[in-house]
């Protein structure tokens, strides 16, 4: 999905831990907001890496470039409206990736201001940008168990929430097949551009400093 040799893969890991973790949170503090308090009861109402990541499923990201971190368990029937809830909850993780990747963008453009940056604090918080940036634009694609599904799901007619949630008996054959194709790359690559663009001409405009 990202593409590592070992320098990268070493300056990448905090990006990797901080996207999935807040991606996770993001999904409980939600939940909890709208309602449903399984989250908190289970651990998972934390920023804490170590209840988000899962082991194998961050070697599995840095080795096949295809991981994953542990689901946040939610119960939308104690949601208030359960429709704005699932929606609102499953939004929540990419946002939060989103919003993660502005911030590092803004912090290494004001760092690059007032203090000599080195090569290897460049490329740890320009991984933390780009890491965040695509795990948002991938949670966000409409295939269970992605968070794009979830939200389509409530979208959708009746019948056709059934029919996309049964893909989801297949969706690692998808995700897999998406994956060894260049398809991903096709989503990624132009939406991760048009992403940087905007928080570039954003920043250029607010803080007057080019990355």
């Amino acid at each position: 999905m990202f593409g590592f040799d070992l320098m990268s893969m070493i300056a990448g890991l905090p990006g990797l831990i901080i996207a999935m973790s807040i991606h996770e949170y993001a999904h409980a503090r939600v939940a909890v907001s709208m309602g449903d308090f399984t989250p908190k009861f289970t651990g998972r109402l934390t920023l804490n890496p170590l209840a988000h990541i899962d082991p194998i499923g961050l070697i599995m990201l840095l080795i096949m470039q295809f991981g994953w971190a542990k689901p946040v368990m939610i119960n939308p029937t104690n949601f208030r409206d359960r429709k704005k809830g699932e929606i609102l909850v499953a939004l929540a993780g990419p946002a939060s990736n989103f919003i993660v990747a502005f911030i590092a963008m803004a912090v290494l453009s004001l760092y690059g201001v007032f203090f000599t940056m080195t090569s290897g604090v460049r490329s740890v918080f320009w991984l933390i940008i780009i890491y965040n940036i695509n795990f948002g634009i991938f949670n966000l694609i409409p295939i269970p168990p992605l968070d794009g599904s979830r939200v389509l799901m409530q979208l959708l007619p009746y019948e056709y929430q059934y029919k996309l949630a049964s893909l989801e008996r297949y969706s690692f054959i998808i995700l897999i097949a998406i994956m060894a194709t260049p398809i991903l790359g096709y989503i990624l690559i132009p939406l991760e551009k048009l992403v940087l663009h905007v928080y570039i001409s954003i920043l250029s405009g607010v803080l007057g400093v080019i990355l």
